[in-house]
């Protein structure tokens, strides 16, 4: 810890995040991802800018295309295996759930809202209270909401997903993440690391399971800082020398397996955050959760909508526009170090605006798509019945021409024989 802290402190105080970050970015490796743009793909995809590379994305079996926005993030040293994926779009959220079952997934972990600044940003693939239960016929499964936990700023449901073909069923938990803004980072480690550890304490992130499925909107930016901050942990707590864990590398290795993880320079610096804080329990801080626990304040009502707070709970100071609380660990749990903030560059700012306007402009192109192959279907549907109406119609004229010139003639056989009868 102390090393990775020093290394935190000295960016800090060179405001250095915006360069080290963009370093990351210019050592990041561009790989092949051809399948995400084949046509038949292209209305799969969230975002023209975020494709899985082909040899890391998790390919569908038994379907006739087996293409998923979804990639396999593999760490061998800290046995990890995370799928991070898009939100899944109306039309393939019934591949969502083929992929959960195929690969064996314990858990679902989701770090964004439905709706986000005015923006769809997933569709809605699990049941509520008022749904109970789901059917996705394309790829033949059903989910049933069992429970929900609702808590300030997380839910966690247990889901039953079954497989209608053979009747086989299994529990799934979903943990939602309901505060974590877009292109931003959560209120405070603290509670990020509270809602990191529920999620291991589950097991669903132990290698005995399938990879659990990590998403928001693009599967990159929130995705990514939750997989990085576990997977160093993970990496703090098997190595002898705990602090050699070097974060960048391992953001730059997760990067083989899926494009753009990690965002901004913001989550970047509050994953740094995480892992210093994280660190105190690997140390043997046994009370260190109980502290996550209640500056997080889980127990507290939630806001309405699960709309996140950008007030923050404690004292803190802002950069890019989000509150972020740091506990200090020289002092006791209620005090804040506020040495470890600072305001991040203009430049940062900058860029994160061009992004979030850049990602808007997405949805709306998500969206209008979305809309353009609801109305295709619509008038492809319009014109099936059109061709069957102009296919049957000389054949019922006919009928009915024929049928009135046989009722025609048989009521004139039968003037005519009942007249010659008289």
């Amino acid at each position: 810890m102390a090393t990775i802290e020093q290394e935190f402190q000295e960016i800090d105080a060179a405001n250095d995040w915006q360069p080290r970050y963009q370093d990351i970015r210019n050592q990041s490796k561009d790989y092949p991802h051809k399948v995400a743009k084949y046509p038949e793909n292209r209305n799969r995809n969230r975002y023209r800018d975020v494709s899985p590379y082909d040899h890391s994305r998790v390919i569908l079996q038994n379907t006739d295309n087996d293409y998923i926005n979804a990639s396999l993030v593999v760490n061998e040293e800290a046995q990890r295996n995370y799928i991070l994926t898009q939100g899944p779009l109306p039309n393939t959220c019934c591949h969502f759930w083929l992929m959960v079952w195929q690969q064996k997934t314990k858990a679902v972990v989701m770090l964004n809202r439905i709706v986000e600044k005015d923006s769809v940003k997933c569709a809605q693939y699990w049941p509520t209270k008022e749904e109970d239960v789901m059917m996705f016929k394309e790829t033949g499964f059903c989910v049933r909401l069992k429970s929900e936990d609702v808590k300030s700023y997380y839910t966690v449901r247990q889901l039953q997903l079954e497989n209608t073909s053979n009747g086989e069923s299994r529990m799934i938990f979903h943990f939602h993440y309901t505060t974590w803004p877009d292109f931003g980072v959560p209120e405070s480690p603290a509670s990020f690391l509270n809602f990191l550890f529920k999620v291991r304490e589950s097991g669903s992130l132990s290698p005995e399971h399938g990879p659990a499925v990590i998403h928001c909107s693009a599967g990159i930016g929130r995705s990514g800082t939750f997989s990085l901050v576990d997977t160093c942990l993970v990496l703090m707590e098997k190595r002898k020398d705990p602090f050699s864990v070097d974060i960048k590398q391992v953001l730059l290795n997760m990067r083989k397996y899926r494009m753009g993880l990690i965002q901004t320079p913001d989550q970047l610096r509050f994953s740094y955050m995480a892992v210093i804080e994280g660190a105190k329990y690997i140390m043997g801080d046994s009370t260190i959760q109980n502290q996550w626990k209640e500056l997080s304040k889980e127990d507290q009502a939630p806001s309405s909508e699960h709309s996140p707070s950008y007030k923050a709970k404690l004292p803190t100071e802002k950069y890019n526009g989000n509150s972020v609380v740091l506990e200090n660990q020289e002092q006791t749990e209620d005090l804040i170090d506020a040495e470890l903030t600072s305001t991040m560059q203009n430049t940062a700012d900058a860029n994160a605006d061009i992004a979030v306007r850049k990602r808007l402009r997405e949805d709306r192109k998500a969206n209008t798509a979305q809309k353009v192959q609801q109305m295709k279907h619509r008038l492809s549907e319009a014109e099936r019945k059109r061709k069957r109406w102009l296919y049957w119609k000389p054949i019922l004229t006919k009928l009915g021409f024929s049928t009135a010139i046989f009722i025609g003639v048989y009521c004139c056989w039968k003037l005519f024989f009942q007249a010659s009868l008289m």
